[in-house]
């Protein structure tokens, strides 16, 4: 099932996307309340699609691919590395990456994202699927001068918190097995990443079970999962793309800053 975050006549609905997918079947309220159809239909074509969840906490994974980790010179960690990005910079399919007036060197990493649906703590790695919601395609935009400043310190955040550096979309997919999924990036139309989920050091009920041990996962919270190998610059003009078969393709283009 396709759950997509849409924008129609001033309001922002949910609803699922249909096979034809050209209509969408509209939802009471959120879906992490029950997928329940307000018997509305809505024209895809009429809709503007918005980030799959509104200003949720995400919780990012460094070095979670062993390529990855291969090509920055790092070795496999032992336990999962950590970040947060904040809610403000999530934006939706379609939107644009701003590029920092200030920037020097900013990379896309494109990744799965995991859309938690039930709360939990102490969650097991043999039940952490069924906390999950769904998923969907990310982009961990990251300014490598400033997380190489702070990463010597120890800490993750200014580098990867820009206003929109957490491109998410197009959809939340559900019932998908993650273990083994596609996950592709383009700029301007030349693969730049192409990996499977099966390469993770920590899968996704490995990292669900390793977060909740700490604090309470929520619905609506977002776990990107790592970026594979491949990842590399953008420039203003660029046009990015995360592709997962079986989600679709999160499309973003990248502008530049007007301070």
């Amino acid at each position: 099932m396709h759950i997509v975050r849409y924008a129609l006549d001033g309001r922002a609905y949910y609803g699922i996307l249909e096979s034809n997918r050209s209509t969408i079947s509209r939802l009471e309220g959120s879906p992490f309340d029950g997928l329940h159809r307000t018997g509305n239909a809505d024209r895809l074509a009429d809709a503007r699609i918005l980030a799959p969840v509104d200003r949720p906490r995400v919780f990012g994974l460094a070095y979670n691919y062993r390529a990855h980790s291969q090509e920055t010179g790092k070795a496999d960690p032992q336990a999962p590395v950590l970040f947060m990005k904040p809610s403000t910079a999530v934006i939706g399919h379609d939107d644009s990456i701003v590029y920092p007036h200030d920037g020097e060197i900013v990379h896309f990493e494109g990744e799965l994202t995991v859309i938690i649906g039930k709360q939990g703590r102490y969650i097991s790695e043999a039940d952490a699927l069924d906390h999950v919601f769904g998923y969907t395609c990310g982009n961990d935009v990251s300014d490598r001068v400033v997380q190489r400043r702070e990463s010597a310190f120890g800490c993750l955040l200014a580098g990867k918190g820009y206003d929109t550096f957490a491109p998410l979309g197009p959809a939340i997919v559900t019932g998908l097995d993650p273990s083994s999924l596609r996950v592709i990036t383009r700029v301007n139309g030349t693969v730049r990443q192409d990996a499977s989920t099966a390469d993770l050091v920590f899968p996704v009920p490995a990292t669900i079970a390793y977060l909740s041990r700490f604090m309470t996962l929520l619905p609506g919270d977002v776990i990107m999962t790592g970026t594979p190998a491949g990842v590399g610059p953008i420039q203003v003009g660029d046009a990015i793309e995360v592709e997962i078969p079986g989600i679709g393709v999160l499309r973003n283009d990248v502008k530049a800053e007007h301070a």
